[in-house]
Order: structure tokens, then C-alpha cells, then sequence
């Protein structure tokens, strides 16, 4: 297996024919495959003149889940929140069912359908479960500033169909209805890992980006969840990016895989043959030379 940019460049990422053979990302305007719902073209991102994103490209599939790996600091949160809108390029194209959405604010993002869940939890721990759920909603709701306050009519109504779809759609599909009025600083973390997920469900999402979905999960709580994240894909019709330490996971539910180190892409396809890729293993597991590993150190220091 070669290195980066290697057959498995293009394994699974549905651009058309007349796109660069050899892996180069495309140029703006060009025609991608009716299948991509999120599109990443050259995407830079820099902090103090250290580059957590280089010259990134990436197309997502609808109705694929599409995993990134990578060792840590390799530019996978980065990626993610460029994606959300927490981060602006310094350069780059971010196409998300066509539509240019790199000047679109984080709310309009997930308005449109881009939700996503945290690697740390970012719950309202005095909030109970159902309250944090609902939440996710917000962008979505209907009600104006003075309706709610009011909390009449209209407001009142909305409220009612809202809290009846996120019991019977939301609550009731991650098997969390015995918790949903306990505050979240009671539970467990495996729980509150699952209300995190039940928010960004609540949000009605087209992508549903996770954040290492089960770092920090007993066996139990990670089957728990792969379960539940293969029934969003195949019931829900929800396309997932996820990023992912726990390689028996993304090596048993991924459609595809993208590789990352040092913010590029070093390899991407099937499950399988990402992990034959002898590049992947060297960022993982390096290749056993210490001068080599010493300069890298240097290096990252000098930076």
C-alpha cells in the first residue's frame, strides 16, 4: 500500500468524473456528485503560526458514516469545529448540500442541519435531562422573545408539540425515559454522554457529528452507543462524521476512514485497508527511529 494520496483517495467520497486523478483537491465551482452533502476544500487553519489544518480537503457522503482518526493533535477537533463554525479558515471552501456556509454563524449552522456533540460534555449539569434535550431545539423554535415570555398561545403550544416529539422521537429511542426529569449532575457519564447526544438529535440534524462519541465508556456503554448511533444512520437517514479513538469501533461500524496527522490527510477508504496503510501505522506506532522522532520533538517545540 502506497502512501498519502494513494488509491484510496477517492474510496467512497462521490466526486464526479473529471475530477483531479491524483488526489489534489478540486477547484471551486466544480461539479461534485449529487451524493455529498458536506464538501471541504483546502481548508488552512493557523494559530500563532502554528498549523492545525493544512491544506485539508474532505467529502462526506449523505448517508454515510464517515469516520477521522488520527493520533491527538492531529487537527481533528480543529476540523470540527471549522465545520460548526466555532473556527473561520484562513482559507479554504466549506460546501454544505451546495450552499457556500463559510461565513454562516454557528446558530444558522445548526438551523440547517449541522448538530454535533462534544469531547468534553457541555451539559447544564443543575438542568434536568429533558430540559438540556430541549435545548437542542432552540434553533428551530417559532416563538418570539415576547411570546415566551409571555408563555401564551402560540408559545405554549409550541412547547407542548416540542417536549411530545423529544419524548416519543428522542427520549424514547435512547432508552433514557427513567432519567428524564433527574438533574444532569446526577448521572452517571455514560448517561450523560447520552443525553449530549439526545440534545444534538433534538436539533433535527443532516449531519451529526460526534466527538468521541464513547472516550471514557465501559464495554457495556460503548456497545450501547455503537448501537445507537448505527440505528440514527439506518432509521433516522442521518449522515455522521465522527471522530473516533477506539479503533475496534471505527474499524466495525465505518462506512469510510479519514486519516489525519499534523492537520493533513494522510490516507482515506475502507476500514480495512486504512489500517493495512503502512503511513497510518507510522503516525500511530511511528517507525522505531529515534533520531527521526527526536527531531519531530524539536520541531514541535521550536514551533
Amino acid at each position: 500500500m502506497s502512501g498519502p494520496a494513494s488509491s484510496l483517495s477517492h474510496g467512497g467520497d462521490g466526486i464526479r468524473s473529471g475530477s483531479v486523478a491524483d488526489g489534489r483537491p478540486l477547484r471551486p465551482g466544480v461539479d461534485i456528485s449529487h451524493r455529498a452533502i458536506l464538501y471541504l476544500e483546502a481548508i488552512n487553519v493557523s494559530f500563532d503560526g502554528f498549523r492545525a489544518l493544512n491544506d485539508l480537503s474532505l467529502t462526506v457522503d449523505a448517508g454515510e458514516l464517515r469516520c477521522v482518526i488520527g493520533p491527538n493533535g492531529a487537527g481533528k477537533t480543529s476540523l470540527f469545529n471549522c465545520i460548526s463554525g466555532f473556527y473561520r479558515p484562513n482559507a479554504g471552501t466549506i460546501l454544505f448540500e451546495g450552499r457556500d456556509i463559510g461565513r454562516v454563524h454557528p446558530p444558522a449552522r445548526a438551523k440547517i442541519g449541522l448538530a454535533r456533540t462534544f469531547q468534553n460534555i457541555a451539559l447544564f449539569r443543575g438542568m434536568t435531562v429533558l430540559d438540556n434535550i430541549k435545548l437542542g431545539r432552540h434553533a428551530h423554535m417559532r416563538t418570539g422573545l415576547l411570546d415566551a415570555l409571555v408563555y401564551w398561545g402560540p408559545a405554549r403550544l409550541e412547547e407542548i408539540e416540542v417536549r411530545a416529539e423529544i419524548e416519543q422521537r428522542v427520549i424514547d429511542f435512547l432508552e433514557i425515559d427513567h432519567i428524564r426529569n433527574q438533574p444532569v449532575a446526577a448521572l452517571s457519564y455514560g448517561l450523560r454522554k447520552r443525553v449530549e447526544l439526545a440534545r444534538a438529535l433534538a436539533m433535527r440534524p443532516k449531519v451529526l457529528m460526534l466527538d468521541e462519541p464513547v472516550a471514557g465508556m465501559n464495554r457495556e456503554e460503548r456497545e450501547d452507543i455503537a448501537r445507537f448511533i448505527l440505528d440514527v444512520k439506518q432509521e433516522w437517514g442521518v449522515t455522521i462524521l465522527m471522530v473516533e479513538h477506539d479503533m475496534s469501533l471505527v474499524m466495525d461500524i465505518s462506512d469510510h476512514v479519514v486519516v489525519l496527522n499534523f492537520g493533513k490527510v494522510i490516507a482515506r477508504g475502507l476500514p480495512a485497508e486504512v489500517a493495512a496503510n503502512e503511513e497510518v501505522v507510522r503516525a500511530y506506532l511511528g517507525d522505531g527511529d529515534v533520531t527521526a522522532l527526536q527531531a519531530r520533538i524539536q520541531g514541535a517545540r521550536a514551533a
